[in-house]
């Protein structure tokens, strides 16, 4: 198939056609800045809904839910799962299907794992593209799950639209340690699990840590809980994201969010395609081993390693 037909098809919405041109980008295919050049214009329509947290926050159902909710609003709905941890995105993509038993059998719905693919990284710009091809193919909502909170993931969050973060009672150490990285990326905070014991605590604490972060934009995020299990709280979810939605679209402070995300994409891309271009050749790949060697033995300092890489990089071109 060559890349225009396949563009078309992706355009129309056709499932095979996104799920190939995500593997395009994913693998670092040659003509996939080709399609990414043709879908960036068509995006910006879809709705871009970043959910995170800690493992075992219940972040799998809350998805699982708010995706049936918008299916049953007719709104074809995306969902990326991006886990940094599996080498294998097939057994991802397996395991999603199987968790997500009533979405997996729903044309209206797709789901995509992203895992780790090679030492290049580009897991985030990968995930990032894969969303753009979503968005383009005419997917009104959608959803970003990452697996854990690290920095590939806060990164991935902060390129959505709007960022969920998902807490659960009795996770009070948890929200003094993440408070540094997932407090400030919050649009929204859901206590799921609400049913337990101490959500009443949980809910203090984060108001508590809410009102000491100052926010450019005067927004303040809102606390909803929900047990997701049980389908409870995702209808004031759905509203709240609603409503920060609406709220971006009525001020100007999404702007400089906008142009953040562009910087990060056009960062990420030239480090990507740099890094590829340094190592490219095998007379590369067998230097950075040799170099690798002399560093582990002490012999030579990692830093005066690199200089030697960027230097002979440079008197190759």
């Amino acid at each position: 198939m060559d890349s225009s037909n396949l563009i078309e098809r992706v355009l129309a919405g056709e499932t095979r056609a996104v799920a190939r041109a995500i593997s395009k980008v994913e693998d670092g295919a040659k003509d996939a800045a080709l399609l990414m050049k043709e879908v960036f214009p068509r995006t910006g329509r879809g709705l871009i809904i970043g959910i995170t947290g800690s493992p075992g926050a219940g972040k799998s159902s809350l998805v699982d839910k708010l995706a049936l909710l918008y299916r049953q609003r007719k709104e074809r709905v995306g969902i990326v799962c991006v886990d940094p941890s599996s080498p294998f995105s097939g057994g991802a993509i397996l395991g999603d299907r199987i968790r997500m038993q009533t979405l997996g059998l729903d044309r209206g719905v797709f789901i995509r794992s992203m895992a780790t693919r090679g030492n290049l990284g580009g897991l985030a710009r990968a995930t990032v593209d894969a969303v753009a091809i979503l968005d383009a193919a005419g997917f009104n909502k959608i959803i970003v799950e990452t697996v854990g909170v690290g920095q590939d993931e806060v990164e991935i969050v902060k390129t959505a639209d709007v960022s969920v973060v998902v807490l659960v009672p009795g996770m009070g150490d948890d929200i003094q340690a993440i408070k540094a990285g997932i407090m400030e990326i919050g649009d929204i905070f859901v206590i799921n699990k609400a049913d337990r014991e101490g959500v009443l605590r949980t809910e203090k604490e984060l108001e508590a840590l809410l009102s000491l972060a100052a926010r450019t934009d005067d927004w303040y995020p809102p606390i909803v809980k929900t047990v997701a299990t049980e389908n409870k709280g995702i209808d004031d979810l759905a509203s709240a994201i609603e409503s920060y939605r609406e709220f971006q679209l009525k001020t100007e402070a999404s702007a400089p969010r906008r142009q953040a995300i562009a910087r990060w994409r056009i960062l990420e891309l030239l480090r990507e395609r740099l890094l590829a271009r340094t190592l490219g050749s095998d007379s590369a790949s067998e230097r950075l081993d040799a170099l690798a060697a002399e560093v582990a033995d002490k012999r030579r300092d990692p830093y005066s390693a690199v200089e030697e890489i960027m230097n002979e990089a440079i008197s190759s071109q």
